[in-house]
């Protein structure tokens, strides 16, 4: 069942467009991430759901019931959602059972009923030691969990988060993005997460949307938006992607240094482009040249190298030096800039990029 719709969604500003025509549909009790670089209409997308923000053009609706136009749109108190903004909004001169509890009084909860449910969703998010303390006298990762529960204790019909990660540091942005997962699990409410973090996006969702200039440039589950990029951008965007240039020229494909034939390629019908993915993770770096009966093998040499840690990041000329191409190695695949090496490619994992070509 359809919960929130987005239809034809803009936004300008001026002569500045931020929102260009979008349109987006949530499922109840979805979780879904809106992916992209800063200045490509997430955040004001956001707040255009949120009711913040009116819309210059389209309609967005909740249950089928409009909540915003050009020419109306319902207050954010009435609109049954809550909020988790980047900088935490917790009042500093209140303690942690005042903050959660603050939307349940603007509803004019009765306070036993309130005293109850602020418990419980302290118990819910690891806070209970914590009910007395003042938000300075807890650490980031705790004071977003306040924000959380702050906004799940009023039960909200949507949840909306904007960057609710970005102020804290790398470990605890691992540990509270399984936490929201977690939460979002328990309470199933419908999820918007804004966010330019790929790995949050990726563990988090259900589904992203890849937003550029205002549009959505492709919505798919992790999986199929990283296997199958329908756009030279989602290819690029998410992950790490070599762009190969080749022409079809009916039974197969023809690339700088090598072909393949269509049937070999990750294709679901005929090539209908000219641009095609590789992932770097999926080529294969050794020092003698290995037997390569369904795989491509094609001389190179090492033109950079980064070690970072878990992957080595290596920059390749294939070849006579048309190609070149970025491979991503694991820690123990040690070459040195200038060694010579042999490349080797499984055709299956080339996908052609079929929608740019379209467009």
């Amino acid at each position: 069942m359809d919960k929130l719709r987005l239809r034809g969604i803009s936004k300008t500003f001026g002569n500045l467009t931020v929102v260009d025509k979008l349109n987006l549909t949530l499922r109840a009790g979805e979780f879904v991430s809106l992916l992209g670089p800063s200045g490509c209409g997430k955040t004001t997308t956001l707040r255009m759901i949120a009711g913040f923000i009116v819309p210059s053009a389209g309609i967005i609706e909740l249950d089928g019931r409009q909540l915003s136009s050009q020419y109306e749109s319902l207050p954010p108190e009435k609109r049954r959602m809550s909020m988790i903004f980047q900088s935490y909004a917790l009042w500093p001169n209140m303690t942690v059972e005042q903050n959660v509890a603050f939307g349940l009084k603007m509803r004019k909860v009765p306070k036993e009923d309130a005293r109850k449910r602020v418990a419980e969703i302290l118990d819910t998010v690891h806070l209970s030691p914590f009910a007395k303390r003042y938000p300075n006298e807890l650490s980031g990762g705790q004071q977003q969990r306040v924000s959380l529960a702050r906004a799940l204790v009023v039960k909200p019909e949507v949840m909306l988060l904007d960057e609710p990660l970005s102020n804290l540091d790398a470990n605890l942005r691992e540990e509270m993005r399984g936490e929201i997962r977690r939460l979002h699990n328990e309470f199933g409410i419908t999820s918007i997460y804004v966010t330019h973090d790929q790995a949050e996006a990726m563990t988090t969702s259900d589904r992203i949307a890849i937003m550029s200039e205002g549009r959505i440039e492709q919505i798919d589950d992790p999986l199929t938006l990283y296997n199958r990029p329908k756009t030279r951008y989602v290819a690029e965007f998410i992950g790490r992607s070599n762009i190969l240039d080749g022409k079809a020229n009916g039974a197969g494909v023809t690339f700088k240094g090598f072909d393949v034939p269509t049937a070999r390629l990750n294709a679901a019908g005929a090539i209908a482009t000219d641009i095609f993915s590789l992932r770097s993770q999926n080529i294969g770096l050794h020092a003698t040249k290995p037997a390569n009966g369904a795989t491509i093998v094609l001389a190179g040499s090492i033109l950079d190298r980064a070690f970072l840690g878990e992957t080595w990041d290596y920059a390749l000329q294939v070849g006579n030096g048309d190609l070149k191409l970025r491979v991503t190695s694991p820690p123990w695949n040690v070459f040195s800039v200038g060694q010579s090496v042999f490349v080797e490619i499984d055709p299956a994992n080339i996908v052609p990029i079929q929608d740019d070509q379209a467009a």
